[in-house]
């Protein structure tokens, strides 16, 4: 595909110019997934912010607890496609795809979870992170005592939190750079594997 536009409104750092333990992370990134996700790539203009922000990352998407890994993107496309960031919507669909091995599970989160086809569980934690995500202030007791009755703990309440305000975050700094998703996460978990490989006419 031709002339497509820049991934960042910013200067994207050359691999020369990466900082050792960035390049550490960047390699490992690319030698795992095949392709080096934009994110990596774009905040990589700002070295000490790039660790902060993959530290943040890191704690709160890779963590024990009560919320499976599947679930934890679900929060993240949901409350994406509230932010209107297409990048997190793109990305993050796509693992939320592999992880739960749904290829249409995605687009149903991102547009309207209550008629995804998730457990009413699950339903509940996403009405909880698009409150979080769209009114903060009201959250009550009421909406603790609600994820309690599904079976979630008061810590599980807190990741559903944290993940919603960290992806704020991530969401309004990537559409005000114009972070470009890579190609390669709109067919992930959507074909099998070798078709999304396959050359693209």
């Amino acid at each position: 595909m031709a002339n497509l536009p820049p991934i960042s409104r910013y200067p994207v750092p050359e691999p020369g110019e990466w900082p050792d333990d960035i390049r550490a992370r960047i390699v490992e990134v690319q030698e795992k997934a095949g392709f080096v996700p934009n994110v990596f790539l774009t905040l990589a203009h700002r070295p000490d912010e790039f660790r902060a922000f993959f530290a943040y990352h890191d704690a709160l998407m890779l963590k024990e607890g009560g919320l499976t890994k599947g679930e934890r993107e679900m929060i993240v496309v949901a409350t994406s496609a509230v932010n209107q960031c297409l990048y997190c919507v793109v990305a993050h669909g796509a693992i939320l795809r592999i992880y739960e091995k749904a290829p249409l599970l995605a687009d149903q989160v991102a547009v309207n979870h209550r008629k995804a086809d998730i457990t009413p569980r699950q339903k509940a934690m996403l009405d909880f992170a698009l409150k979080v995500c769209r009114e903060s202030g009201t959250v009550d007791d009421a909406d603790f005592q609600t994820l309690r009755e599904h079976g979630f703990s008061d810590e599980d309440v807190w990741d559903i939190a944290a993940i919603t305000a960290f992806f704020g975050l991530s969401n309004r700094m990537a559409n005000v750079i114009s972070m470009r998703p890579n190609d390669e996460f709109y067919l992930m978990g959507r074909v099998p594997k070798a078709a999304a490989d396959a050359p693209r006419k």
